[in-house]
């Protein structure tokens, strides 16, 4: 079907009834508008020609302004056409007012930075700004078309990050999976077609590499347990540490944000800043020990159990994302000494705690109810994590064969 555009006056008045001029696109009956951004009277409306009559003062500069704005609209569909693109006229008209096909790479990938941003997701908007800067970098290019993003241009970027940039293999894999999310959405705002997408079959696959998580055992849990000698940051390092592990690996994010009237009726009620679930936890005795040795710290039912964002802004998110960072790095710091002191020959840090839990844990629990003690969304995420630790069937085939 034709697509058919007019300029017209829109019958919809301001306060001072004028009209808008507007340009009409329609496609397959439906219909959308464009405003100029200029009303007037009607009776300065030349409706048989479709443009301001002489009795207006700007006349001209208004029909000049008309006329090149249905040369546009006109240009846009001969253009999409060409490109045997989808047209609507929704599409035609977001053509105009905000050509998404001059849209770069660079330009979505700030929307995209803010986004995540505005959503307090700052752990994520700092690590991939880094991975989007990184691209930039390699491309040399501050308005990187989405067309230039091919096959060539992917595996010449790996290469560029794992010679240049000394990134691990899951570090080149977190790249991609950026640029990847990027092109997606760039192939549904219109910007680019899906026939330039370089990522599936036959093209760039992305594959997750095997990572080796590390946690500790009993003994080496019981080593730590049982510590003594240990300085005040020391000491402090390893009760978050335990608590951390008693509670199936609560992250350290989560752990610093714990109030006192989070707990009640001997549970721990708190909300997880990672997906904001709702999530309610008995304390084991031991985690309560821990909690006894901070209970003299307490000033109000609404204080922190721990010290570390006691000062913090909370209105602010860097603020508490800043504070963190520098908490956990304090914490591994010490956990460092403290696996030193023990005889750990393991590397121990706060989410070493969540790694020693899994590796503990085993397959002495239902998947279902790791699922829940984990927080994870998919139980395929809990599977494929917990497949680190599970050993048994393996060890076990492998002695059949080489015990003779």
């Amino acid at each position: 079907m034709s697509t058919s555009i007019r300029v017209l006056l829109r019958n919809k008045p301001n306060k001072v009834n004028q009209y808008p001029i507007v340009i009409r696109i329609t496609k397959d009956r439906k219909s959308t508008y464009t405003y100029l951004g200029h009303y007037i009277n009607k009776k300065q409306w030349d409706e048989e020609n479709r443009r301001v009559k002489k009795s207006h003062p700007n006349s001209t500069r208004l029909n000049n302004l008309i006329a090149a704005k249905l040369a546009e609209a006109n240009n846009k569909v001969i253009e999409l056409q060409t490109r045997d693109e989808l047209i609507s006229a929704t599409r035609i008209k977001n053509e105009i007012v905000n050509p998404l096909q001059d849209k770069s790479f660079n330009q979505l990938a700030r929307e995209y930075i803010q986004e995540l941003e505005d959503n307090n997701k700052l752990t994520r908007a700092a690590s991939d700004k880094v991975r989007i800067n990184h691209v930039i970098t390699f491309a040399k290019n501050n308005i990187l078309p989405f067309r230039e993003i091919d096959e060539v241009f992917l595996r010449r970027f790996s290469v560029y990050l794992k010679k240049t940039k000394g990134n691990s293999n899951r570090s080149i894999v977190n790249a991609l999976v950026v640029i990847r999310l990027l092109f997606n959405r760039a192939i549904r705002e219109g910007i680019v077609d899906r026939k330039y997408y370089p990522f599936g079959k036959d093209k760039i696959q992305i594959k997750y590499p095997e990572s080796e998580k590390i946690g500790l055992s009993v003994e080496e849990v019981i080593a730590i347990e049982n510590m003594e000698g240990l300085s005040d940051q020391e000491n402090h390092a390893r009760n978050l540490w335990l608590f951390s592990f008693y509670m199936a690996g609560i992250r350290v994010a989560d752990l610093l944000q714990i109030k006192w009237s989070d707990i009640y009726d001997e549970r721990l009620n708190y909300r997880m800043n990672k997906n904001s679930k709702l999530l309610s936890l008995k304390i084991p005795d031991k985690a309560l020990k821990i909690l006894e040795y901070y209970k003299p710290n307490k000033e109000s039912h609404d204080d922190f159990v721990f010290p570390e964002m006691r000062k913090s802004n909370f209105t602010d998110p860097y603020d508490v994302l800043s504070k963190t960072k520098t908490a956990t790095k304090k914490f591994n710091k010490y956990l460092k000494v403290v696996g030193e002191k023990a005889g750990i020959d393991k590397n121990i840090t706060m989410h070493i705690a969540r790694h020693t839990f899994g590796k503990i844990s085993g397959n002495k629990i239902p998947i279902q109810i790791l699922q829940k003690l984990y927080r994870h969304s998919s139980i395929n995420t809990t599977i494929n994590y917990q497949k680190n630790f599970v050993h048994e069937d393996t060890d076990q085939a492998l002695d059949k064969v080489i015990n003779f």
